[in-house]
């Protein structure tokens, strides 16, 4: 199978159309069987429960080739659960799980030519989204619905790969205490947009959110859950009923505790311990880890080690994880999904 011509090396993290797409709609109290098709748009009423009341979800997975040639992916049973919880929270008829992976697995093999050649740095992104899409003009649930799935080559989330970004505490909030915030809906990546703009402006790659109650814990950024190493070489992970279940920091922890003999702590984490710690990273489908160099909280400068290159104790985590999407080291059974 002939591969596109696309500069798979200098790709960024921007969408491109590619061949295929998978459509299933909800009406009449049930899905339709679904199929794929090549048509990108979708075409809504003005009056459409989305568009109003923000009744969507998506999730965020990857296909990958391995060193010996298979297209894989990883852990798409994860992402059929968290979405299935996401459309609950929504008042959504969550898309059965089964066919969730069976339509990955379905439309990652129909853009097989678009998914990038080992080696290259880069992968296949695949975007599962619902919405509400008959009219709803009252506030209530939309009676019909819309899941998709598209796919887009990918680069490095941020610019310049996994070398250690400069990021700040944030002002603002990302969700409420017993709201939204462990569910990913596209309603809370819309509250982060005017603070990641001003982020960048002002020099920062992201922003850390603080716990909205009492502004004293840290939660996660405006994309993806946080990590820290001690002292003593624990992985340290922060935990808070508001915070997204991140599938690629639930693997983190397996990583760490079950792979790398390391001894993981989830608790609270408090602004007042950043100094505290040695290493600290995000996390998250996009940019696997993402080693953070630096933290303005409000003036006071908080660094973990050089702004040339991920700590130790994260490249290490990073090197094993992204071996095992790769194929390039056994992980724990099931975790990598063949495709083609």
């Amino acid at each position: 199978m002939e591969k596109k011509n696309i500069d798979w090396g200098n790709l960024g993290f921007n969408y491109m159309v590619t061949d295929y797409r998978y459509v299933s709609n909800f009406k009449d109290g049930k899905w339709d069987n679904g199929q794929l098709t090549k048509d990108d748009k979708v075409v809504l009423s003005e009056d459409a429960g989305v568009l109003h009341y923000c009744q969507a979800c998506f999730e965020g997975l990857k296909a990958y080739t391995t060193e010996n040639g298979d297209i894989v992916c990883f852990r798409p049973d994860m992402n059929a659960k968290r979405m299935s919880d996401s459309a609950k929270r929504l008042v959504m008829p969550p898309f059965p799980e089964e066919r969730f992976i069976e339509a990955v697995k379905e439309v990652v093999k129909a853009n097989a030519a678009w998914v990038p050649p080992f080696g290259s740095g880069a992968s296949l992104y695949v975007r599962p989204v619902m919405f509400g899409s008959s009219p709803v003009i009252g506030v209530a649930p939309a009676e019909e619905y819309q899941f998709r799935i598209f796919v887009t080559p990918v680069g490095p989330y941020f610019k310049g790969g996994a070398k250690p970004i400069f990021v700040r505490i944030s002002d603002f909030d990302r969700a409420a205490p017993r709201g939204t915030g462990d569910i990913k809906a596209g309603l809370n990546y819309a509250m982060s947009l005017y603070n990641i703009v001003d982020a960048h402006e002002k020099g920062y790659a992201e922003n850390i959110y603080v716990d909205p109650a009492t502004r004293t814990k840290i939660e996660e950024t405006g994309g993806a859950n946080i990590i820290f190493i001690d002292k003593e070489g624990n992985l340290v992970v922060p935990k808070s009923g508001s915070i997204l279940p991140s599938i690629t920091r639930r693997s983190i922890v397996a990583v760490a505790k079950d792979i790398l003999g390391m001894n993981v702590i989830e608790r609270e984490v408090f602004v007042s311990e950043l100094g505290d710690f040695v290493e600290c990273g995000l996390c998250g489908t996009a940019a696997v880890i993402s080693p953070i160099g630096k933290i303005d909280n409000h003036g006071e400068i908080i660094e973990y080690g050089s702004m040339d290159k991920m700590s130790p104790t994260l490249q290490k985590i990073y090197d094993t994880l992204t071996g095992i999407q790769a194929g390039k080291i056994e992980g724990p059974e099931g975790w990598v999904v063949k495709i083609c």
